[in-house]
């Protein structure tokens, strides 16, 4: 059999449930091998339709999405709304969610891991590649990061595209600078106060609750052209700006923030949303 190989075919940015994590940003690197027959023309599968045809399959179907995994237990579908569902976590919280179905994908299996997503993604590949390829391997992977990073989850209502979902995602590294030296401590000190955190804006907030257990809770409701989107979480998992969350005005807030802790130094902030893209702000 013979093979074709592309690594670093796309990435995807996406999000997905935890039981314990709750709402995680990631970004998972594309490397696919193709095994099977050549054609009348020597080639397996030419190189321009691998990045044509199964980067648009693996972006339409992941990218940008909320992934649930359909067979857990803390999953509760809303009786009264196809739409929407609720979830459940370890400590007795839950999540809310409504949007599209263009904004969700159901993933068999109670966790959302690298090898289902492959095995969805490849059942989708084989109704749109040739007959003379007769396999099909996907491997998702994490960027290799050295130094701090954080997992985020945001929507962007105002966005023409998909990231007007509500809940999609990154893996972000993140580079402060101050004086022209890398500061590690400071770093650290936002990854560790974003992780697995829900990015929301306040001018998207449509409620605040507390329910009978006394957690606190904060709702979203916005439409977009894609349609209506609603997200409820606890408070604790959510980081508010009084801005738009694009990776523009998180590196701004970011190297705001920074300014206010140290007003003599010349701040540098590389904020990354997922792999290798990104804004930088400097005060």
């Amino acid at each position: 059999m013979n093979h074709l190989f592309v690594d670093n075919l796309t990435v995807i940015d996406f999000a997905y449930l935890d039981p314990v994590r709750g709402l995680v940003g990631e970004s998972w690197i594309a490397d696919v091998v193709l095994g099977g027959e050549l054609d009348d023309q020597g080639m397996l599968f030419d190189f321009s339709n691998v990045k044509r045809t199964i980067k648009r399959v693996i972006d339409e179907r992941v990218d940008h999405r909320l992934v649930v995994p359909r067979d857990h237990p803390g999953l509760v579908p809303d009786a009264d709304d196809p739409h929407a569902f609720n979830w459940r976590l370890d400590d007795g919280s839950h999540i809310y969610h409504r949007g599209p179905d263009e904004s969700v994908v159901w993933l068999a299996g109670e966790r959302v891991v690298p090898s289902a997503v492959a095995a969805l993604l490849r059942q989708e590949l084989r109704s749109v590649l040739p007959v003379n390829v007769q396999d099909i391997e996907i491997s998702l992977r994490e960027e290799v990061i050295e130094g701090p990073f954080y997992h985020y989850v945001h929507g962007l209502k105002k966005h023409v595209g998909n990231c007007q979902r509500i809940a999609h995602g990154h893996r972000s590294p993140i580079r402060i600078d101050r004086n022209g030296h890398r500061d590690s401590a400071l770093e650290k000190a936002w990854a560790d106060r974003w992780r697995d955190i829900y990015i929301g804006s306040e001018e998207d907030i449509s409620d605040r609750y507390v329910d009978s257990q006394g957690q606190r809770y904060v709702r979203f409701d916005y439409e977009a052209n894609q349609g209506e989107f609603s997200l409820a979480l606890p408070e604790s998992r959510l980081y508010l700006l009084d801005t738009d969350t694009t990776v523009e005005f998180i590196a701004a807030h970011i190297a705001d923030q920074c300014k206010q802790a140290h007003p003599d130094d010349r701040v540098r902030v590389k904020a990354y949303e997922g792999v290798g893209k990104g804004a930088i702000a400097i005060r």
